[in-house]
């Protein structure tokens, strides 16, 4: 089944004159939902630093492969998806309930257009259940709460954070938000993970000049993280083999593993 909550006001939030995060981010992973400011910002960004093109890829396939080891291999048929962006193919859900049919996926963004397509395009399994919640990641008590019409928090969630936490500039506040929604998780649940980095061994230094132009002239305002800063999200969890790694090189294939200034982890909470 399918609920979508859609909020009244949310087509008088979206300004098609300023880039977007969410509609960038698709014209990097050549999607089609994106505007003329987009491309224009996102080819600057590109220009500055070209490995911005492979980051978004290996992000999404990160995505496939986090997801298809916990539904497949650990048994895990819930996920809230925080920080959805725009749907594109082997979305959450599809990946999820092709393996189980019965898996109950939230997705949670607070994009206006990311709304309007999450309306006709998030459409899950009769056994499962597929919802979209219009909510900011700055609130996770609200998005616990309106996820529970749909998951239960008795049973392990996924939860789902690529590269949401980049836009939470307050480190401090990311850290809360992140042990305020896996309090309201089971033992048995998993943090899902992706942030960039600046660190200089997975070539991230080209992150901030990049962000810094991003951040005159797009939004919402992003910022990369040393390892340290990220690796202390999983605070109170147990990472999963391989640990915090390039999310490129997380239980990829051989061969095809590539490094990108972009950690990524799964870890479980205990």
């Amino acid at each position: 089944m399918s609920d979508v909550h859609t909020p009244s006001g949310g087509s008088a939030r979206l300004n098609t004159g300023v880039a977007h995060n969410a509609r960038v981010w698709n014209y990097w992973i050549g999607g089609k939902d994106n505007y003329e400011v987009d491309q224009r910002v996102g080819e600057h960004v590109a220009g500055m630093f070209p490995i911005i093109r492979d980051i978004a890829r290996a992000d999404r396939d990160f995505l496939g492969r986090a997801v298809s080891f916990l539904a497949g291999e650990r048994g895990v048929r819930q996920f809230l998806d925080i920080g959805t962006g725009l749907p594109t193919a082997d979305n959450t859900h599809e990946i999820a309930q092709r393996l189980a049919p019965d898996s109950r996926v939230v997705y949670v963004d607070n994009d206006p257009i990311v709304l309007v397509h999450a309306r006709t395009l998030l459409t899950g399994t009769h056994d499962g259940a597929t919802a979209y919640i219009d909510a900011d990641v700055h609130d996770p008590d609200a998005i616990v709460e309106r996820a529970a019409h749909t998951l239960d928090f008795t049973e392990p969630v996924a939860v789902m954070m690529l590269g949401i936490l980049n836009f939470v500039l307050d480190v401090d506040k990311a850290r809360d938000i992140v042990r305020r929604v896996m309090a309201a998780v089971p033992s048995g649940s998993f943090l899902v993970l992706t942030h960039p980095t600046f660190d200089d061994d997975l070539g991230g230094a080209g992150q901030i000049p990049a962000m810094e132009f991003w951040n005159e002239n797009a939004t919402p305002p992003i910022t990369a993280r040393s390892g340290a800063d990220i690796a202390a999200f999983f605070e109170g969890l147990r990472l999963l083999e391989p640990g915090m790694v390039s999310c490129g090189q997380w239980r990829a294939e051989p061969g095809s593993a590539v490094v990108v200034p972009q950690y990524g982890a799964v870890a479980v909470k205990p």
